[in-house]
């Protein structure tokens, strides 16, 4: 069996983008078209790993790098940048935010650097965000959050939203404010749901959701990766309701909530 390379991988791409040779899916394609999948790849990359599937893991971490290598041959072909440029400018800024191994600056580390350096996690942190805010000055992102991704998932946004902010002093001091605010905010769904308008049930929803992943985050809880976690116990716990119902020829359409709610029940004693 032939061992590839990354450098077949990005022969690869160049002939399925070949105007005249290549895929014609592949060459209609643009840096838009292409967002979806990318996202796609990311997490199904994390659900792999959340499945413990490592022999996935390794396929599904090469679709995303396809991901990449697509993104660099539609840069090169538009004279933006190409893969070498992607990994120099990684490379670079790995090195830039990552001063307590590379103090020097430079990859090569000289003899006199090679031992250990104390430094702890939270050194590591400050350091890493306080390289950061230096690079979006240097961008002229003046505004804090101005660079915070749109397309991230809703959950992940709003964490690094509060992060940020917190980042300046605007934050409560630990978690209980943030649990008395979640009890605020939800009588002010119960509020909205009276006035049965649908844009402010929507708004004060989602002002109970921020809250729970501000809690989340006082908590050291990724809320992106609890929700997760959550929707798969559900789906257990919802496949044990229809297999049991099956073994007695049923299913939930022809059962009552009341039975599908015991063996709910049973689920969850069985630790699903």
């Amino acid at each position: 069996m032939p061992h590839y390379t990354m450098d077949d991988l990005l022969y690869l791409m160049t002939q399925l983008r070949d105007p005249k040779t290549g895929c014609p899916w592949d060459i209609k394609q643009t840096f838009s078209t292409i967002v979806n999948y990318t996202i796609e790849e990311a997490y199904e990359v994390a659900d792999a790993i959340e499945r413990e599937d490592f022999q996935h893991l390794c396929d599904e971490l090469g679709d995303l790098l396809f991901q990449v290598i697509f993104y660099a041959q539609m840069g090169e072909e538009n004279g933006y940048f190409d893969f070498a440029k992607i990994v120099n400018n990684l490379v670079a800024k790995l090195i830039r935010r990552h001063p307590h191994v590379f103090p020097s600056g430079e990859l090569k580390v000289k003899k006199d650097e090679t031992e250990q350096v104390n430094v702890s996690d939270l050194d590591v942190k400050a350091s890493w965000e306080q390289i950061k805010k230096q690079e979006r000055l240097q961008q002229n992102k003046t505004q804090l959050l101005a660079d915070i991704p749109l397309s991230l998932p809703a959950l992940k946004r709003a964490h690094k939203l509060q992060h940020r902010a917190a980042q300046v002093g605007f934050d409560w001091s630990d978690h209980k404010p943030v649990i008395d605010k979640i009890k605020e905010e939800l009588k002010e769904v119960e509020q909205a749901i009276a006035t049965g308008k649908e844009e402010h049930i929507q708004d004060e929803i989602g002002d109970l959701i921020f809250c729970c992943v501000n809690l989340a985050r006082h908590l050291q809880v990724d809320a992106e990766q609890a929700v997760r976690q959550c929707n798969a116990k559900f789906t257990r716990r919802f496949h044990y309701i229809e297999e049991q119902l099956a073994v007695n020829e049923q299913d939930c359409k022809s059962s009552s909530l009341v039975e599908m709610d015991y063996l709910w029940r049973q689920a969850k004693e069985k630790g699903l």
